[in-house]
C-alpha cells in the first residue's frame, strides 16, 4: 500500500464553509474537478465496515474488510485493482481505496449494465457474506471524492441528509440474508457553465435480484437472491447510473454529509460544563485568595513579631497572633524531591508534547485546515505535529529533572522520546496482530509501520535529544524557600485526602467537562460518520483544562494545609484520574451501543479504550501537575521565611 500521499500540501483553498454554529469552519482541501459531457468519472472502492443495526440500535464488529477480499467475488477491473494512493491518516485508521470495473460517463445514463460475468460464490464464502449481512455491514464508494451515501431522516430534528455507505444486504421477514447484486447509482451534478459539469452529490439504491441480468430493468421484482451455505452460488453484479442536475454549488456539496444529531444537547452540555467552571473557579478563588490572603498576611506578621522579639521590642503584640500552622509549616519540605522523579518527568516531558499537540490540530481543525474532504488529514496531521513536537518533550523533561536534582541525565535523554511512545506502539502492534488475524482492511500494512518507525527515530527522536540539550543547559528554576535537610512527619490524612478517594471525588469533574463531546465522538468514529464540530471540541477542551488545574490546586491547598508536603505525584496522578471515567465511560458505551460477537472485536475494542485512556492520563496529570506547581511556586514566594 503506497504512502505517496501522506505529505501531499493543500493546493488550493476553494471556499470556506461554516461546519457550526460554534464558528467552526473547514477549507476544502482539494480544487474542484470539471467534466464535460461524455468524460469517464472514475469511480473508486473502499472497505467494507459495520453499521448500525435498525433492528436493535447496536454495532456488532469493529472489524472492516477491503473490498477485493476474495469471499465477497465482487467484480475486479482488467487486471486486477489498483490501490490508489492514501494519506498516512487514512491508512492507520482502515481506508484501502482501489479502482473498480464501474464505467460511468458525465450525462450518460445507464439503466442496466452489467460488471462482469457471473461470479461463484462457494459454500464458505456464503457463510462468510451471510454473516457479514447479518452485522450489517456497509459498501464504502467514492466519486470524484465524495462518499457514496443514501439518503437519511433524523427523526429528531426531520432532517434530510446523507448517511455514507449503503448497506451490503439486508434481512428479510423469514430471518434470511439477502445479497445486493444490484446497485442505482444517483449521480448530482452542478452545471459550471460553458458545457462544464461538477459532481456534487452521490446516493446510491442497492437491490436485491434473483436474475439480475434479467431482471435487471425491474426495479419492483420480488425474487430476490439468498446465498444457500449448502451449495455454490451464481451471482450477476449489475449496476444503473442516472445523472440528475441540482443547484447546489460545488464548494457546499459536503453539507450534506455534515449533520448535527441532537444539536441542542451540544449546547446545554457546553452550557452546563461553562456553568461549571464558573462556579468552580468562583469557589475556589474565594477559598484560595481570602483563605490565603489571611494566612500569607498572618505568617508575615509573625516573622515581623520575631524579629522584634530579637530586638526587645514587641511588648505583648505576639499573643494576638495564632503560631505557625498548616501550609506554612511544611515549607521546608514542599520543594523536596519527589519519589521516581525520573518516570515523572518523563511523564510530564510526554504530556506536554501531547497537550501541544492536540491543542494545535482542534485548532487547525477549527480553522477549517483539515478538511473532511481531504481523507485522513486529521490523523497526518496528528502524526506530524507529535513527531515536531518531541523538541518540546525533550525540553519540558529535562528542566524538571533538572529542578528535581536528577543525575541520571542519560537516562532521561534516552527516555524521553522512546518510553511512552514505545508502549503505545507495542500496544498498538499487538491489537495489529489480531487485525491480521482476521484479514481486516483495518491492519496496517507492515510498511506503514517501518514509516512511522522511521518518522519517528529520524524526526522525533533528534528533535527530543535537541531538547533535552538545551532543557539541561538552562538554570534549574529555584524554589522560593530552602528544603530542610531532615524530611518533616507526616500526620495521618482525614479520608477525603487519601489517593484513591481524592482520585475520585477530582477526576470526575475534568470528565465531566467532556463526556457529552466524547459520546458524540465515539458515535462518529464506531459509526462511520463524520465528524466536524470542532467549535464545540475546542470550547470543551478549554473547560477541560480550566477544570483540571482549578480541582488539581484546590486539592493541593488542602494537601498541604494537611501537612502533607507529597503534592507532586499526588497532583499529577489525580488530576489523571479523569482517564479512568473515560474508561469506564467506554466500557459503559460498549454495554449500550455495541454487541459484539467475536472474542478479537471485543479485544480490540477494549485495547483501544485502555490506549486512549492512557494517553488521556498523561495529558490531563500533566495539566494537573504544573498548575500545582505554578501554585505552590506562588503561595511560598509570598511569605517571608528566615
Amino acid at each position: 500500500m503506497g504512502l505517496q500521499g501522506y505529505l501531499r500540501s493543500h493546493l488550493s483553498i476553494c471556499a470556506l464553509l461554516l461546519s457550526s454554529s460554534a464558528s467552526a469552519f473547514y477549507l476544502p482541501g482539494v480544487a474542484p474537478t470539471t467534466y464535460k459531457e461524455n468524460d469517464k468519472v472514475p469511480l473508486y472502492v473502499n472497505h467494507l465496515t459495520p453499521a448500525l443495526s435498525d433492528k436493535d440500535s447496536q454495532l456488532h464488529s469493529v472489524l472492516s474488510y477491503e473490498y477485493y477480499h476474495d469471499a465477497f467475488h465482487f467484480c475486479r477491473p482488467e487486471g486486477g485493482g489498483k490501490d490508489v494512493s492514501e494519506s498516512l491518516g487514512s491508512i492507520l485508521f482502515g481506508d484501502r481505496i482501489s479502482t473498480s470495473p464501474f464505467e460511468l460517463t458525465m450525462m450518460k445514463n445507464e439503466t442496466c449494465k452489467r460488471l462482469c460475468d457471473e461470479q461463484k460464490i462457494d459454500q464458505r464464502s456464503a457463510k462468510f457474506v451471510n454473516r457479514r449481512i447479518w452485522q450489517h455491514y456497509n459498501l464504502n464508494w467514492l466519486i470524484d471524492g465524495l462518499p457514496a451515501g443514501q439518503p437519511y431522516t433524523d427523526p429528531s430534528t426531520n432532517t434530510d441528509f446523507t448517511l455514507r455507505g449503503f448497506p451490503l444486504g439486508s434481512v428479510d421477514k423469514e430471518q434470511k440474508a439477502v445479497l445486493n447484486n444490484h446497485y442505482d447509482i444517483v449521480i448530482n451534478y452542478h452545471d459550471a457553465g460553458k458545457g462544464q459539469y461538477r459532481v456534487v452529490g452521490v446516493l446510491v439504491v442497492p437491490s436485491s435480484r434473483a436474475d439480475s441480468a434479467q431482471d435487471c430493468g425491474n426495479a419492483k421484482s420480488e425474487q430476490t437472491l439468498t446465498l444457500s451455505e449448502e451449495g455454490e452460488n451464481p451471482v450477476t453484479w449489475t449496476y444503473g447510473v442516472y445523472w440528475i442536475p441540482s443547484s447546489t454549488a460545488w464548494a457546499v456539496r459536503w453539507d450534506s454529509y455534515l449533520h448535527v444529531f441532537d444539536p441542542k444537547i451540544h449546547w446545554f452540555s457546553l452550557i452546563n460544563s461553562s456553568v461549571i467552571v464558573v462556579f468552580l473557579c468562583g469557589m475556589v478563588g474565594a477559598i484560595l485568595i481570602r483563605a490565603l490572603k489571611k494566612d500569607i498576611a498572618r505568617y508575615n506578621k509573625l516573622e515581623s513579631f520575631a524579629l522584634d522579639d530579637l530586638s526587645g521590642t514587641n511588648g505583648h503584640a505576639e499573643d494576638d497572633v495564632q503560631e505557625d500552622s498548616g501550609w506554612k509549616l511544611v515549607h521546608g519540605d514542599v520543594f523536596r524531591t519527589p519519589k521516581n522523579p525520573l518516570l515523572l518527568s518523563v511523564f510530564l516531558g510526554t504530556g506536554s508534547q501531547l497537550f501541544v499537540m492536540v491543542g494545535t490540530t482542534i485548532t487547525f481543525a477549527l480553522l477549517g485546515f483539515l478538511s473532511p474532504s481531504n481523507r485522513g488529514s486529521l490523523g497526518t496531521v496528528m502524526v506530524l505535529l507529535y513527531t515536531i513536537f518531541g523538541f518540546i518533550g525533550g525540553y519540558v523533561s529535562a528542566r524538571v529533572y533538572k529542578t528535581f536534582g536528577g543525575e541520571a541525565w542519560k537516562r532521561n535523554i534516552a527516555l524521553t522520546p522512546t518510553m511512552v511512545p514505545s508502549i503505545v506502539f507495542a500496544t498498538f502492534f499487538l491489537l495489529n496482530l489480531f487485525l491480521w488475524a482476521k484479514q481486516s482492511s483495518g491492519a496496517v500494512p507492515f510498511t506503514t509501520m517501518l514509516v512511522i518507525l522511521g518518522i519517528w527515530f529520524v524526526i522525533s527522536v533528534p528533535l527530543s535529544f535537541a531538547g533535552s540539550w538545551m532543557g539541561f543547559r538552562h538554570a534549574p528554576v529555584n524554589p522560593p524557600v530552602r528544603v530542610n535537610q531532615i524530611p518533616r512527619q507526616i500526620p495521618p490524612s482525614t479520608t477525603y485526602l487519601r489517593p484513591f478517594p481524592s482520585m475520585a471525588l477530582v477526576g470526575i469533574l475534568p470528565f465531566g467537562a467532556i463526556f457529552v463531546e466524547l459520546y458524540f465522538i465515539m458515535n462518529n468514529m464506531w459509526f462511520g460518520k463524520v465528524y466536524y464540530m470542532f467549535g464545540f471540541l475546542f470550547l470543551c477542551y478549554a473547560i477541560m483544562i480550566i477544570t483540571t488545574a482549578a480541582v488539581t490546586v484546590l486539592l493541593v491547598y488542602f494537601l498541604l494545609c494537611a501537612e502533607n508536603y507529597h503534592w507532586q505525584w499526588r497532583a499529577f496522578s489525580t488530576a489523571g484520574a479523569s482517564a479512568g471515567y473515560v474508561f469506564a465511560n467506554a466500557l459503559l458505551y460498549w454495554i449500550s451501543k455495541l454487541s459484539f460477537g467475536s472474542f478479537t472485536s471485543g479485544v480490540l475494542y477494549v485495547g483501544y479504550s485502555l490506549l486512549v485512556s492512557f494517553l488521556f492520563f498523561i495529558l490531563t496529570g500533566t495539566i494537573g501537575f504544573f498548575s500545582a506547581w505554578m501554585f505552590v511556586q506562588r503561595i511560598y514566594s509570598s511569605i517571608k521565611i528566615d
